[in-house]
């Protein structure tokens, strides 16, 4: 395969599209909120109103604990479910809109010279705007309500989310690739959605998980990610780096995968469409 096909030469051309990428972005953000009364203050809400539905129903009606710490408060186990929610949010959204992202722009499949792989990023970026609005909230909340923002908690941060970036672009661009040839993979990802919310550890620490499913959870790289923010941000705790370079290892093979996919599957779109 010549150089100028593997993904991280696509990723170098996208570069120089950047302003391209950029423009379809901000598109994107806005078709999100587009005709409803309160805009994008719903990047605000949302988050909010399912971390109060999440934490009534786990914190105070299940009465779930993460166990942790010591003297962990009803606050800290909001904190927690609230960051573990930020994280999956991103990945929800990312498997959710991908497979519909190619068959519902023809006009832009047809021209030859358009780079499609633009249009998950731009999706994307627009998760990641949401992403960074709940994270500003988070940390809000830790200051005002929870035990102060550890600055090496913060500093770790960037490094723990890179991979679930990658992880989130490649598996954009395999199902969007995906979902032009077979259409049934919408109906599919609500419901494979739902397990990964139950199965990344996001209402329980990765401590209480039995070890007969821990053989099987162990290999959700959202899990390892959601747990290592939490010991970082939250918890005050080391970071585990076995976990921490799993999650780089899935990361960049899910890139890699999802990069080569697409590109693999794009001569065929315009055909199908």
């Amino acid at each position: 395969m010549p150089a100028a096909s593997t993904p991280p030469s696509a990723w170098h051309h996208l570069a120089r599209r950047r302003d391209l990428l950029w423009q379809f972005t901000l598109r994107a953000i806005e078709m999100k909120h587009r005709g409803s009364y309160l805009g994008v203050l719903w990047a605000v809400l949302n988050p909010l109103l399912m971390l109060t539905l999440y934490f009534f129903v786990f914190g105070v009606i299940f009465g779930g604990r993460f166990r942790v710490l010591p003297d962990e408060t009803r606050m800290d186990f909001a904190l927690g479910v609230f960051l573990g929610l930020i994280f999956f949010h991103v990945l929800a959204e990312t498997i959710s809109v991908a497979p519909t992202l190619i068959i519902s722009n023809p006009n832009l499949v047809k021209k030859v010279v358009f780079p499609l792989e633009v249009l998950p990023l731009a999706q994307l970026g627009a998760s990641w705007f949401n992403f960074l609005i709940s994270l500003g909230l988070l940390l809000i909340g830790m200051t005002a309500f929870g035990r102060g923002v550890p600055l090496g908690g913060l500093l770790w941060l960037p490094v723990i989310t890179l991979p679930h970036l990658l992880l989130t672009m490649g598996l954009g661009w395999f199902l969007a690739a995906l979902g032009v040839f077979f259409r049934d993979v919408q109906q599919v990802i609500q419901f494979v959605a739902q397990i990964i919310l139950y199965a990344s550890a996001v209402f329980y620490s990765i401590h209480i998980i039995p070890p007969e499913y821990w053989a099987v959870l162990k290999w959700n790289p959202l899990l390892h990610t959601v747990d290592q923010a939490r010991n970082a941000l939250l918890w005050n705790l080391p970071v585990d780096l076995r976990h921490l370079g799993y999650t780089y290892a899935a990361g960049v093979a899910v890139f890699m995968l999802g990069g080569w996919f697409f590109k693999k599957m794009k001569p065929a779109f315009a055909d199908v469409i």
